[in-house]
């Protein structure tokens, strides 16, 4: 069985998670965020469900 994950550019990511995009490099460096998939020299994009378990995590902290 193959499975595949829609994955999301950066724009598409903000716009779930409404934070700026210095904020959002500076998660991934500090762990708080996903890493991205690098898909070429100059190309990255984030797994849709590792945003959907950001989410859920953030929503816990929050609760």
């Amino acid at each position: 069985m193959i499975y595949t994950d829609t994955l999301l550019r950066l724009p598409e990511v903000l716009q779930i998670i409404p934070v700026s995009r210095a904020t959002w490099y500076a998660g991934i460096k500090t762990g708080r965020y996903p890493a991205q998939v690098k898909l070429g020299p100059r190309i990255v994009a984030w797994r849709r469900s590792d945003i959907v378990n950001l989410l859920a995590s953030l929503s816990n902290e929050s609760d």
